[in-house]
């Protein structure tokens, strides 16, 4: 485990940084050790095109759930060939699944928050406890402005669920500052955010919005606001 004072003091150097200066010293500090977790959003398309500048070896992985849009397999290709990397992609384990569907049913998401909470479990972290796997760092797109599960994190975190060091370079950048990148540089980004969807997980999970929701309304939308996480980003 990192002292907790280094990460305070990287808190304080970077606080009023840029992303890329963000990542130059993180993937340097931490070359061959530190990978970008991709849902393929707009917040970690941007953060693969600053890595990529930085250092086109850096490991980039997303996870495939089994329940994605068809629009999000075909953005993996597209980004990949884009940026002449490999993107990792990690798939739950077949019999847990399986196990799981047997005993719950397939949708089982929609019956209970802790069902729901399982599904996530299977689908998504137990995936990324195994991508994380020996490496010391890894990078988000989390925002503040994306939740209030999210406004009290810092550029730097120590990830306790994975023992190890969780990197947020976007943490302070608003959705139009995504956008605006997006923009600027040409960054491939899924169509269905032009069809209402911003925050886009697994099909099932995720609807359009109005223009008047928050941004992660259309994420887990039978839900509170206090639940909306799917344990990728506790502390």
């Amino acid at each position: 485990m990192i002292d907790p004072k280094t990460i305070e003091s990287w808190n304080g150097l970077f606080e009023n940084q840029s992303p890329e200066t963000v990542l130059r010293f993180f993937l340097h500090h931490f070359e061959g050790r530190i990978a970008l977790a991709s849902s393929m959003g707009p917040e970690d398309q941007v953060l693969t095109q600053m890595t990529t500048a930085v250092d086109p070896k850096t490991e980039i992985f997303t996870l495939d759930t089994g329940r994605l849009f068809q629009e999000t397999y075909d953005l993996i290709d597209r980004t990949s060939k884009k940026y002449k990397t490999r993107i990792r992609v990690l798939f739950p384990e077949t019999k847990e699944v399986e196990e799981m569907v047997s005993s719950k049913g397939i949708n089982l998401f929609f019956d209970s928050v802790g069902n729901r909470k399982l599904c996530c479990s299977v689908r998504k972290l137990k995936p990324l406890a195994r991508a994380l796997e020996g490496f010391d760092a890894w990078i988000t797109g989390l925002r503040k402005e994306q939740s209030v599960t999210r406004n009290h994190l810092n550029i730097v975190e120590w990830d306790d669920a994975n023992g190890l060091l969780k990197i947020n370079p976007l943490i302070n950048w608003t959705e139009q500052g995504v956008w605006d990148y997006i923009e600027l540089k040409n960054i491939p980004y899924s169509p269905l955010h032009q069809k209402g969807f911003s925050s886009i997980g697994c099909q099932p999970c995720t609807r359009a919005i109005e223009k008047e929701e928050d941004v992660r309304a259309g994420r887990w939308w039978w839900e509170n606001p206090e639940t909306k996480e799917c344990g990728l980003h506790q502390k």
